[in-house]
């Protein structure tokens, strides 16, 4: 006669529900999370049971549980580990994991910004966060944005939901501050921020300073009716049209590109004297027509030209 042993029913039990939740979840839609954070009460149940069968069962006057100790451990991992998905599911830390494992990369368009200007606007004044840009000057009597960014999300909700959300404005006397924005982003781990490629437009006839963030910036000058001052990107390329009548002054830069003999190069000494290893800046200038308008560019890594 065969003996019982509280445990080899409940083991046997706890994998055969176990199977039917992992079955079921496929039609059902359910996650491999939610149903290890919530079948493993089951075992409880299953074992509980079984002792109690066990001890309406048996013949005994004083009747001695007897335990497999092997099923035993093996329906405690279980079950740890189901707490463990549990515990961890209600921090909200499994939440991310499931995100970051569905995440896709997803391109989206840039909500349309603009800026009516009006002659009081003699100046405009941008600051960058690290994102790649154009600038461009028009003859539209309005500073705008378009473009799109790019964002890594297991949502496919757009992140902006209207200009302000990348972008504010505010005018204070002549001048017009322009403010770029990261995008939306929740601090944590297993975060990524996204990336963003815009162009923006501003009138050729305002004054327009440029505060960058070590990113890459491309001027598209165009018939520039005032000057341009650009700081602190890592890289700037210029595009110049012909008939253009403009100076680019590049001040204190590492490497400068083009075609030979657009650029009038000098060392820069006096910035490198008594820094070790350090490589020699450069001041270099560029002339189109008089030079009636100017491009200044300071501390850039390297600014390249393309004339056309």
């Amino acid at each position: 006669m065969r003996t019982w042993r509280v445990g080899t029913f409940s083991m046997g039990g706890s994998l055969l529900f176990l199977g039917l939740f992992l079955f079921f979840s496929r039609f059902l839609g359910f996650s491999m999370v939610q149903v290890m954070s919530a079948w493993w009460p089951i075992l409880l149940i299953v074992l509980g049971v079984e002792i109690l069968l066990y001890l309406f069962l048996s013949r005994q006057e004083k009747p001695m549980l007897k335990y497999d100790f092997l099923s035993i451990f093996f329906v405690g991992l279980m079950g740890t580990t189901g707490i463990a998905f549990a515990v961890i599911s209600s921090t909200g830390l499994m939440d991310k994991v499931e995100e970051l494992i569905a995440r896709e990369e997803l391109s989206f368009e840039l909500p349309a910004y603009s800026y009516q200007m009006d002659d009081s606007i003699k100046r405009v004044v941008v600051r960058t966060v690290g994102y790649d840009m154009t600038i461009e000057a028009t003859e539209e009597k309005e500073v705008s944005m378009f473009g799109t960014y790019r964002v890594q999300t297991a949502k496919k909700d757009k992140l902006l939901k209207t200009a302000e959300d990348l972008i504010s404005a505010n005018k204070r006397g002549d001048t017009l501050y322009l403010n770029v924005k990261t995008l939306p982003n929740e601090v944590g781990p297993f975060d990524l921020q996204g990336n963003v490629a815009a162009t923006l437009l501003v009138p050729s006839d305002v004054k327009l300073e440029v505060i960058g963030n070590g990113n890459e910036l491309t001027l598209k000058p165009r018939t520039l009716a005032n000057d341009w001052n650009i700081e602190s990107a890592s890289s700037v390329m210029v595009d110049v049209a012909k008939n253009s009548d403009l100076k680019v002054a590049a001040v204190g830069v590492e490497d400068v590109r083009g075609k030979d003999g657009e650029w009038k190069v000098s060392e820069d000494t006096a910035s490198s004297e008594g820094i070790e290893n350090s490589s020699v800046l450069k001041n270099a200038v560029y002339q189109a027509g008089e030079g009636k308008h100017r491009i200044n560019i300071v501390n850039a890594y390297n600014v390249s030209l393309n004339s056309n």
